[in-house]
């Protein structure tokens, strides 16, 4: 009798999971098809062909992929490979405390591009990938001029204090809180433009607002002080730099492929002005397919505009990583992130560091999802590519996402009680 199974068959969505088939004949040709259904009704799906062992058997961690959306030796291939049917649209979890997604394997029998409705698998199996550990409390935030969405890991406390922020789109996103308040940390995601009662555009970063969403945090009598991290992608790299340049209450600060100048909008913090640089959008470059790359639209960061609206890095008395894509077509994150680390060594600082990673794009997320090379983005006229090469890309979220929870545990002492 044929069997498959997927283990743990619920997980976090940043967790591995083993496949294996058995039951099979030998050297049997055979589909594994994985398939999800998003909140928005889009369906996501992947497959590889496999060929069974002597003893009937397909296990994913070992065997290598013949076809399909990748080859070779990938346990977690059909989870990263997972495609929308509806193009350049991105697998975000919105309700991330209410659902997991569920994620069915199936198993069909010879290889299957495309199942028909009449094709029956072999076997199938469902699994639930969550957002949230159990026990983590949601608390929606709405306090003075504060919006966003506080999660609270499980246990007494008290635990460090984390700011999370996404980029250029606005809006909150709150996926990433809820993994990391999953990994013991208590975690504001916080949304600044574009949201309930925020300004629908960024045109100054007020650095107050972020002081008070700090200082709102380590108020908080779950989490531990006197200091506190934030992460940001994107632009919300832009900002976490600039708090941890800024303000004292921010110790610890992850930038992942964003500017390390003001770019857009300029910088507001009592006495300090720093100037914008203006997007370039005549530097937008729209491929053959009609896809937008905005790698040039900030610019040179070495040029003497970017020079005089540099977040001046040598004033954060906290530590500092950035995490870049090499292949990101985004910006130039990694030109960035080097201007910011000479200007760093310039004044005899060695608080900042780098993880820089070969064929890794722009969107750097928690790794077990699909990756997102092109998607639709708020405010934008066509689809933006945001680059990247699939194994290689995969490999820098896994390493990045140990990385940078080691790094706020060093820096922030230990966090609650991990689920992985």
């Amino acid at each position: 009798m044929v069997h498959l199974s997927v283990t743990p068959e619920v997980s976090l969505a940043d967790s591995s999971v083993k496949i294996y088939a058995s039951g099979l004949a030998p050297s049997q040709l055979v589909t594994l098809y994985a398939s999800l259904t998003d909140e928005r009704g889009v369906k996501f799906a992947a497959r590889a062909f496999y060929q069974a062992n002597q003893n009937g058997e397909v296990d994913v961690a070992q065997a290598s992929a013949l076809g399909g959306n990748y080859t070779g030796v990938w346990p977690m291939g059909l989870f990263y490979c997972l495609k929308a049917e509806k193009m350049f649209h991105r697998l975000v979890k919105r309700d991330v405390t209410g659902s997991p997604f569920y994620v069915q394997i199936s198993l069909f029998n010879s290889s299957v591009i495309l199942p028909l409705p009449t094709e029956e698998p072999l076997a199938t199996c469902t699994v639930e990938r969550w957002y949230v550990a159990p026990g983590v409390e949601r608390i929606p935030v709405k306090s003075g001029r504060v919006r966003g969405a506080l999660f609270l890991p499980p246990g007494p406390g008290p635990v460090p204090g984390l700011i999370d922020m996404f980029g250029g789109a606005g809006g909150l996103i709150e996926f990433r809180a809820g993994l990391l308040a999953s990994k013991g940390f208590a975690v504001l995601a916080l949304a600044f433009f574009a949201y309930d009662d925020l300004p629908q555009r960024l045109d100054v970063v007020d650095l107050e607002y972020f002081e008070e969403a700090s200082r709102l945090l380590l108020k908080h009598p779950k989490v531990r002080g006197p200091g506190l991290g934030v992460i940001g992608l994107s632009k919300g790299a832009e900002v976490a730099l600039a708090m941890g340049t800024f303000l004292k209450e921010t110790v610890v600060a992850v930038c992942i492929n964003g500017p390390t100048s003001m770019n857009g909008g300029s910088l507001r913090f009592r006495d300090i002005n720093i100037p914008a640089v203006p997007y370039s959008s005549e530097k937008v470059i729209i491929n053959e397919m009609g896809l937008m790359s905005s790698f040039g639209v900030m610019g040179d960061p070495l040029d003497a505009v970017h020079q005089a609206s540099a977040i001046p890095v040598e004033k954060a008395q906290g530590h500092i990583l950035f995490v870049v894509g090499e292949a990101d077509q985004g910006l130039n994150s990694k030109g960035f992130a080097e201007a910011a680390l000479a200007r760093a060594k310039k004044y005899g600082r060695t608080n900042c560091s780098l993880l820089s990673y070969p064929g890794a794009g722009h969107m750097i997320e928690a790794p077990g999802s699909p990756i997102c090379f092109i998607s639709c983005v708020r405010g934008s006229p066509l689809p933006t590519v945001w680059g990247g090469e699939m194994k290689p890309h995969a490999e820098a979220e896994e390493h990045f996402w140990e990385e940078v929870l080691k790094f706020f545990e060093l820096h922030l002492g230990p966090a609650g009680n991990r689920n992985d």
